[in-house]
């Protein structure tokens, strides 16, 4: 800093309040600093920084499965987020959710010195570490379930379970079938809730569910057995956009017409969901949203510097109609 001020003719003190946006800095200053951090390649020393303020500008995040579209997007959406804000973000990605995995994970980033931590916990092993987060730590839990003190941010899995059940039944199907997620996992436990209560509501049969475990392959399983069934079954509700495509791929391999013959519903919205054969009808979640929320969330206890009372902020899902549903 000192080689800066000295090539822009100014004093320490204003490189200080340039690399900080301070507004009682002239403009034809400004730009004299600026260029001669350019031209010497400055960058700041982010530990001395932290060292002096107490604040690493650093948010830490552990996720599990980055694989999966819907835990990828809401990390890469909490990614965004935090850059917007002016914070790094480190990352810790679990092959598999445990607490003591989790708890690990947040003692880990604790340790870095990160400002506050963003746990995406999809399923109750996840929420259950969230008890053990160390004192005075700023943290929030992403599309999962928690009933201590943490604040949790997720889309409405109820919700968007409701419009898909209800957008089928409105087109005079009987009832609706579900191919449901993977046990354990929140997301899926919302979607199974909303898709029973429409069919309770409305007096309807509610149909023996399938469960896979959102892959495309475990959708392609489910649509063999449901195949053998297509006189009785003509609607579908999955639970990912991902077991939709594998159901679609069995129901053309027997014969099975969508929408003529059934209609389907996914969930999720994935990018190539608009290419499936036919185009898929599906719950979009908006995880920019959820990113943004939560990290003002996180933000406000860290600028606070004392316990806020929990926050529980739910983002609607947006229902999108193409060509795979039809009227019975």
């Amino acid at each position: 800093m000192a080689d800066v001020a000295r090539l822009a003719g100014v004093s320490h003190q204003t490189v200080s309040r340039v690399l900080n946006d301070h507004p009682n800095v002239r403009a034809e200053t400004r730009t004299r600093v600026m260029r001669a951090i350019d031209q010497l390649g400055y960058r700041r020393n982010l530990v001395a920084r932290a060292l002096v303020t107490k604040h690493s500008r650093t948010l830490g995040v552990v996720s599990f499965d980055t694989t999966l579209y819907g835990p990828a997007s809401t990390v890469y959406g909490i990614e965004q987020a935090a850059r917007d804000a002016g914070y790094f973000v480190s990352i810790v990605s679990l092959r598999t959710i445990d607490r003591a995995g989790v708890n690990d994970a947040i003692g880990y980033l604790a340790e870095q010195g990160v400002d506050g931590i963003v746990v995406v916990a999809p399923q109750r092993s996840a929420a259950r570490a969230l008890d053990d987060l160390p004192a005075g730590m700023p943290a929030v839990a992403v599309e999962g379930w928690h009933q201590g003190e943490v604040s949790v941010v997720s889309v409405d899995q109820v919700e968007g379970a409701r419009l898909a059940t209800s957008h089928l039944l409105d087109l005079g199907h009987e009832t609706v079938w579900h191919v449901s997620g993977p046990a354990d996992w929140l997301e899926a436990e919302g979607r199974i809730e909303g898709w029973r209560a429409v069919l309770t509501a409305a007096g309807r049969p509610i149909p023996g569910m399938l469960t896979g475990d959102w892959s495309p392959r475990s959708g392609y399983r489910a649509g063999k057995e449901l195949a053998a069934m297509a006189g009785d079954v003509t609607a579908v509700f999955v639970a990912n956009d991902q077991m939709a495509l594998g159901l679609l791929r069995a129901f053309t391999e027997e014969g099975v017409k969508v929408p003529e013959q059934i209609s389907i519903v996914g969930f999720d919205d994935i990018p190539e969901s608009e290419f499936f054969s036919p185009p898929l009808t599906t719950i979009r979640q908006d995880f920019g949203a959820v990113g943004r929320r939560s990290i003002d969330v996180l933000l406000r206890q860290i600028e606070s510097g004392e316990a806020l009372p929990h926050e529980r902020l739910v983002v609607p899902p947006q229902f999108v109609l193409r060509g795979s549903t039809a009227a019975r």
